[in-house]
């Protein structure tokens, strides 16, 4: 009786102790978003649970790289998702995890995040259209153009992250997802963005005097057009150019007379857009009588974003004051 006794007592710890670890395994699994709308993203999330997640039903997919959805890999966990950007480095997950957060909670409390800038019938609709991150009613606006060397768009890491940061400092930021395979697309796209913006400005409450445009690689490039020629330029309205260009690493050479203030940071160990290039740039548009502020930063290569944890950290800050004294 004794024996049995102990046998039993021994079958029942090991039942609470199975439970235990069975509970530990379960917890520990990443929760989709499809599973709880209470849940926020985590570094063990994939990109196949951004795509599902009900907030992002109807533009999920915008606010991935490809265009070409098979390269926008489903299994591929946050943690790796620089994977799906080649041109960039210093992908930090964080970062990532912050502004796609954002985005869940502001649809969460019912506000818009994504909005189409071609008519339903237009079939360029696919793959373009505008996500906002808000600041403060009636505060300028910036539009922001991620690179990805024309053959996506790296909006995870050199767009969302971005458009957070000035939003948390007051301003308006939109961030572009525009066709890509080919510069023309893409200018037609930030073209028509902004055309959009400034024909919606009441309804988005925001100000459109002395907005900004930001890129970064062939986001640059598409930034710095649109202030050498103006909106209208690329088959937009009719509109003021912007009042500074604030460009990250590219080799873009190309000015007019009537440029605005522009804003240009690199890295020294660049193998894409050539630090001395950009800085001969500078000079340039300096000896033109153009203002403009040029930054080069050591140890660093190519596509840095925000430029977390490397000596570009808060290059950000220093492009927004420089908007600042020309507003």
């Amino acid at each position: 009786m004794g024996e049995q006794k102990l046998v039993c007592i021994m079958v029942n710890r090991l039942n609470k102790i199975c439970s235990i670890l069975l509970a530990g395994i379960f917890f520990s699994l990443p929760v989709t978003a499809e599973e709880s709308n209470n849940e926020m993203f985590s570094e063990q999330n994939t990109v196949g649970d951004i795509l599902r997640a009900p907030e992002f039903k109807g533009f999920a997919k915008k606010l991935l790289p490809w265009d070409d959805e098979s390269r926008n890999n489903p299994e591929v966990k946050i943690s790796e998702i620089g994977r799906l950007m080649p041109y960039h480095n210093n992908i930090v997950p964080t970062d990532i995890l912050v502004s796609l957060n954002y985005l869940l909670a502001e649809t969460r409390h019912g506000k818009q995040v994504f909005y189409e800038i071609y008519p339903e019938q237009d079939k360029r609709q696919k793959n373009t259209g505008i996500f906002f991150f808000r600041g403060k009613p009636e505060a300028p606006f910036a539009i922001i153009c991620p690179g990805g060397g024309f053959s996506y768009v790296g909006s995870l890491h050199e767009g969302f992250p971005l458009a957070l940061e000035l939003s948390k400092q007051g301003y308006n930021a939109f961030v572009i997802k525009y066709r890509s395979g080919s510069p023309d697309w893409a200018m037609q796209d930030l073209a028509t963005a902004i055309s959009y913006i400034f024909a919606k400005a009441e309804g988005l409450q925001i100000s459109t005097d002395n907005y900004s445009v930001w890129g970064g690689s062939a986001g640059a490039r598409m930034a710095a057009y649109i202030g050498s020629y103006g909106v209208n330029a690329f088959g937009g309205d009719n509109l003021p150019r912007p009042a500074a260009v604030i460009m990250a690493y590219t080799g873009h050479g190309d000015f007019t007379s009537q440029q605005p203030p522009t804003f240009m940071v690199v890295g020294e160990n660049d193998w894409i857009a050539n630090p001395l290039a950009m800085k001969r740039r500078a000079e340039s548009l300096t000896n033109a009588g153009i203002k403009t502020e040029f930054h080069q930063y050591p140890n660093l290569g190519h596509g840095f974003g925000l430029g977390t944890k490397t000596s570009a950290a808060g290059w950000l800050d220093k492009a927004v004051k420089f908007w600042e004294n020309i507003i």
